[in-house]
C-alpha cells in the first residue's frame, strides 16, 4: 500500500478544482478488505453532489497508483463533530466548543470548552472555570462538540416579541 503522502500528493490536485480541500485520509482493513477513507472539507461544509463529483475524481486518481491493490473507496465530509487530528484542524477549530481527552501522567482525563488558541506546541482550552494549555503530544482523542440550541430566525415578528420581553423584565 502507498503511504499516507502519496495518496495525499495524487487526491489534493483533483480536489483544488471542485473547491474542496482534504481534510485526511484514513485506512481499516487488510488484504480485499482493505477501505481508503477520503474525508474532504470547504468552508460551508460539503453536501451530496460535492462529494460525488470528488468521488468521480479521486477513483481514477488513486487508480493510477503503483501498489494500492483491491481497496473500496469512501469519501465522506468530516460530520457535525469532526474528529480534530492534525494541528490545521485544531486551528480551523479555533472559537469552537471541543472535547479533548489527554494524558496526564498514568492518567486520561477530558476537558470540555473553547478552543481559544494553537501554537506549535499545543492548544488553549477556556473550561467553564480556566483556562488551559495541553500540548499536542498529550492528546489521546479530540473532536468540536455540536451543540443543540434554537435555530436563528429572521422572523420580524418573533425579534419584536423577544424585544418586548426584554422591555417587560427591564421594569
Amino acid at each position: 500500500m502507498p503511504e499516507r503522502e502519496t495518496i495525499v500528493a495524487a487526491v489534493e490536485p483533483v480536489l483544488t478544482p471542485l473547491g474542496l480541500e482534504l481534510f485526511d485520509v484514513q485506512f481499516t482493513g487488510s488484504g480485499r478488505a482493505r477501505t481508503v477513507r477520503v474525508v474532504v472539507d470547504r468552508d460551508g461544509g460539503v453536501d451530496l453532489d460535492a462529494i460525488t463529483a470528488a468521488s468521480e475524481r479521486i477513483q481514477p486518481a488513486l487508480d493510477d497508483l503503483d501498489r494500492l491493490g483491491p481497496y473500496a473507496l469512501e469519501v465522506s465530509s468530516p460530520g457535525l463533530e469532526r474528529p480534530l487530528n492534525r494541528p490545521e484542524h485544531f486551528r480551523r477549530a479555533v472559537g469552537e466548543t471541543v472535547s479533548v481527552k489527554v494524558r496526564d501522567a498514568d492518567e486520561a482525563r477530558r476537558i470540555r470548552g473553547e478552543l481559544i488558541g494553537t501554537d506549535e506546541g499545543g492548544i488553549t482550552i477556556q473550561g467553564e472555570r480556566d483556562t488551559e494549555h495541553v500540548d499536542f503530544d498529550q492528546i489521546i482523542q479530540a473532536r468540536t462538540v455540536f451543540e443543540w440550541g434554537a435555530a436563528p430566525t429572521n422572523d420580524k415578528r418573533a425579534k419584536k416579541h423577544a424585544q418586548k420581553k426584554q422591555k417587560e423584565v427591564a421594569r
